[in-house]
């Protein structure tokens, strides 16, 4: 099928009316529906907005395919609109709109449409092919330009297998697999040509995975690309180097991603055994609350690491010896603690509530958010104000969006420099200290209460249940709760929860690199040999390691490290075990509260519980 079988002159519009993103998204729908090529209009539109929303179908260089696959259209079609002046889009370069080609793609049809539409959306790559569809002068014009185009580029999907020692792979993919998808694919392999990088795409489109990757590329690749907005077979990566971003990012940033690839710089990728195999990228995936949440918390990470380590080393000189006061000062102490508690740890709280702002209303959520963040630090509202300040910064520039959606397109670029970090840092910094503070300061107060009143036995069963959370999903949510709950508490000057939480976390490596060494006929010898890196993973707390052990044999090794890490939490808090320092496994042992053997033990008797449970469930390994 050729793309002129699909865009015929009734919808075709060479001088658009409208002056803004709504108006033209109508303006082509109504001439899709005026042209019968659909079943039910506002259907159809509702589907188009759905698609909007996940993420801009503005792909810059002036051009925007807006476009949806349902049963609202009668007959797959395109709809073609031209705007001389320009218009705003919400493109990825943030710049105007010129050339819009609407895809109306239909349930019921064979995938043959598909295809067509995807070789239209790589011509759209094309700056020569973009220039000469500005200057058409008549529909008909406009049908042979793209037929000689199309013909031009009617190359077949590359198949072959690339034997390089050494080559970037990666895959595309976007949730209705027609435009996206395969202009990130084209973006990658036109951009890594230039840089004489050799490349592989695969493509997830709505007719299937093209141009596979197959064992022996992934095998010889020093990295993966994985620009998708949908789920796309992960489980083949695991141990490589994985970069995951949303597809957009396919096309606006091939080259930096290319070139990162190149050079390796990108997280070993560990397979969850998610059935779903989720991917941290489509933005449709970020608007939930969890979604938000980790934004914030994997920013944190850093500083809470980092911060937190060279504060561990400090308290190594004495836990006062950063006070010139205190007859064991010692100014390196000092040194590290101003570093590392003074400035690193104290911007904890406001990279939370900045990032988590980020991710709700994208840059312009970022200042105001971070502001209330550090109110909430200043203020006595720790972390769980830091967490209030964070949605709240974000959805007051979203109500400001709203607001400012209708000032006239003039004053469209002083919004993000004016208007929204103005209205958004007085609005976020209002409620934040009229509002928040005080009551959050109050409520983290009577927790600190709560926690320094419990009995032996109140801490205990507290302990056992954030050791089990810690090895739930090695991770995940449940394990990022457990560890976020920590680090407030450390915040707010209870260090008992976060020995429990990291004792917890490490056991679960141990636990199995216990195992593969005592119970060696319970495993193959790969396992056997990634056993012994487990040693090292749970050494420096690192719960991930468990990962590929759990999604090979869940039902045996889930239960098994969650007994063993609740054991190791419980027995933390029945040896009033404090842990100042919110990460560095084996390292900050030494400056726990308490007696640091005691913690060893702790560790090491949940370590042993996982390690016995494993060699009893698990049947032996015949050679």
């Amino acid at each position: 099928m050729r793309i002129t079988e699909l865009l015929k002159k009734d919808t075709i519009i060479l001088n658009l009316k409208s002056t803004t993103k709504s108006e033209v998204l109508d303006e082509l729908v109504n001439k899709l529906d005026n042209a019968g090529r659909l079943n039910n209009k506002e259907e159809f539109k509702k589907a188009i907005l759905i698609r909007e929303e996940q993420s801009s179908t503005g792909v810059g260089d002036g051009v925007a395919i807006p476009h949806a696959k349902t049963s609202a259209v009668k007959t797959p079609a395109l709809a073609f609109g031209y705007s001389k002046k320009g218009i705003n889009y919400d493109s990825l370069d943030d710049q105007p709109a010129h050339i819009f080609f609407m895809i109306a793609g239909s349930d019921g049809a064979h995938n043959d449409h598909l295809e067509t539409l995807s070789r239209l959306s790589v011509m759209l790559m094309k700056k020569e092919f973009r220039s000469k569809l500005m200057n058409v002068k008549s529909e008909e014009e406009l049908l042979k330009l793209i037929d000689i185009y199309e013909e031009a580029n009617s190359d077949k999907e590359e198949t072959k297998t690339i034997t390089s020692q050494e080559l970037v792979l990666a895959v595309t993919a976007c949730p209705t697999g027609i435009a996206h998808t395969y202009m990130a694919a084209d973006a990658l392999k036109s951009k890594a040509e230039e840089m004489g990088i050799a490349i592989k795409v695969e493509t997830n489109g709505s007719t299937g995975v093209k141009n596979r990757l197959t064992d022996e590329e992934i095998k010889k690749a020093s990295a993966i690309i994985v620009a998708a907005d949908k789920q796309v077979e992960m489980a083949r990566f695991e141990g490589k180097k994985v970069i995951q971003v949303p597809v957009v990012q396919g096309i606006k940033n091939a080259e930096e991603l290319i070139d990162r690839a190149g050079k390796g710089e990108a997280s070993v990728y560990h397979y969850s055994g998610n059935s779903k195999e989720n991917l941290n990228t489509s933005k449709s995936e970020r608007t939930g609350f969890y979604k938000h949440l980790m934004n914030g918390v994997s920013n944190m990470l850093p500083f809470v690491v980092g911060g937190g380590i060279l504060i561990a080393i400090s308290f190594m000189f004495g836990i006062k010896a950063f006070d010139p006061k205190d007859p064991s000062f010692h100014p390196f102490a000092k040194l590290l603690m101003d570093i590392g508690g003074g400035n690193a740890f104290a911007l904890m709280v406001p990279i939370l509530a900045g990032f988590i702002g980020m991710s709700i209303a994208d840059r312009p959520g970022f200042a105001p958010a971070m502001v209330g963040g550090l109110i909430a630090a200043n203020n006595g509202a720790g972390f769980l104000g830091g967490l209030i300040a964070g949605f709240l910064g974000g959805y007051s520039v979203v109500f400001l969006k709203k607001l400012f959606s209708n000032l006239p397109d003039s004053l469209e670029g002083i919004k993000p420099v004016l208007l929204y970090p103005l209205f958004g840092i007085f609005i976020t910094g209002a409620i934040m200290l009229l509002v928040v503070v005080n009551p959050v300061k109050s409520m983290n107060l009577a927790l600190q209460g709560w926690l320094n009143s419990m009995g032996t036995a109140n801490k205990v069963i507290l302990g056992l249940v954030l050791g089990g959370m810690m090895a739930v999903d090695m991770g995940g949510p449940i394990n990022k709760a457990a560890f976020t709950f920590g680090i407030a508490m450390i915040d707010a000057g209870n260090f008992a929860p976060h020995a429990a939480v990291m004792a917890g976390g490490m056991v679960p490596p141990l636990g199995i690199a216990i195992a593969t060494t005592v119970f060696r006929n319970k495993f193959t010898k790969s396992e056997r040999e990634a056993g012994k890196t487990c040693y090292i993973m749970g050494l420096s707390f690192i719960t991930e390691g468990a990962i590929p052990f759990a999604a090979a044999d869940p039902g045996r090794v889930i239960p098994s490290i969650i007994v063993g890490s609740s054991i190791a939490g419980a027995l933390t808090m029945m040896f009033n075990i404090g842990l100042p320092a919110p990460h560095g496994g084996l390292f900050v042992i030494p400056i726990v509260e308490g007696n640091p053997w005691l913690y060893i033990l702790a560790i090491l008797i949940g370590s042993i519980v996982t390690a016995i449970m494993l060699g009893l469930l698990k049947k032996q390994i015949n050679k």
